[in-house]
């Protein structure tokens, strides 16, 4: 095999690299997903919230060590705090909306997060969003509609955390992508985790439940999955261009139908599956105009 016969082959173990590191993440988030909602039926929001940072905060300490201290020197600490606020106000919605609606539901209702960054990115980054895209998220939202299914006697409220949290994500993303140009990913991944678990150990007191023997492993145990996915995460983008992990992102859906099923009898009604195509393939949709925006200037 030459030199430029061996670049494409390379490539392709890179993707094949990317994509399996991005299932498994995806699986581990359902995971995650399933104990929040579990725990959410025994115990306050406040407190699952505050086992998800503060043991993920817990495992970043111990992963590194002497260079904990150093990674809290930020040169933004103002939007830094702004992107963690974000990111726990999402926790704390979602976790809210999976106490309240089936798990696939509030997965689905939560993939408006991307489209919401299309949304978001001309005024907040100043970055041309065309027409087309601006289709994408038009179908995306009513997409959500669909699910949510507002003036029927079947609307679904508690759908409304998810998709708040969803905004709220979009917007933290937003933050994330304008600290990439002054802070690295390992600052931004430990002040995050810092500020949160200090935000919820203020707000964990007021409405404390005593966890049981096995429910305190479900909270530790949400840490360390919670760590563990978001690293797999980084190394499937940095294995893989965005465009070709990205969609698998989507597998959350099925994953999410089936832990529903099994762990708490649910299942998505018609309208839900329907909600989830179309939010589904505009996101889909706006990512493959990205993607081939980003080849054309290159």
């Amino acid at each position: 095999m030459t030199d430029a016969e061996s670049v494409p082959a390379r490539g392709a173990v890179g993707h094949l690299r990317g994509i399996v590191l991005m299932l498994v993440a995806v699986m581990l988030f359902v995971a995650m997903d399933t104990t929040i909602k579990h725990l959410g039926a025994r115990y306050p929001v406040t407190e699952v919230v505050w086992a998800r940072y503060v043991f993920h905060l817990l495992v970043l300490v111990v992963l590194l060590g002497r260079r904990f201290g150093r990674a809290l020197r930020t040169r933004r600490p103002g939007l830094q705090l702004v992107r963690s606020a974000l990111l726990v106000g999402a926790t704390l919605l979602f976790t809210k909306g999976v106490t309240l609606i089936p798990l696939a539901d509030a997965s689905a209702v939560f993939f408006m997060a991307p489209i919401a960054v299309t949304a978001f990115s001309m005024p907040l980054l100043g970055e041309r969003v065309g027409f087309d895209r601006w289709v994408g998220v038009a179908a995306g939202f009513a997409g959500a509609l669909v699910i949510i299914r507002p003036g029927t006697g079947m609307m679904q409220v508690g759908a409304l955390f998810p998709l708040a949290a969803a905004l709220c994500y979009g917007l933290y993303m937003i933050a994330t992508r304008a600290l990439s140009r002054s802070d690295d990913a390992v600052t931004t991944i430990v002040i995050t985790a810092f500020i949160g678990s200090l935000v919820m150990t203020v707000l964990v007191p007021f409405s404390w439940t005593p966890p049981t023997a096995f429910d305190w492993g479900l909270m530790v145990g949400l840490g360390v999955v919670g760590a563990l996915s978001h690293y797999l995460l980084i190394l499937a983008f940095e294995a893989a261009p965005a465009a070709v992990v990205s969609p698998f992102d989507y597998t959350r859906l099925l994953w999410a139908t089936a832990a529903g099923y099994f762990f708490f009898g649910d299942l998505p009604d018609g309208w839900t599956v329907l909600g989830a195509a179309i939010i589904a393939a505009s996101g889909l949709y706006i990512l493959r105009r990205e993607y081939r925006g980003g080849t054309k200037q290159t």
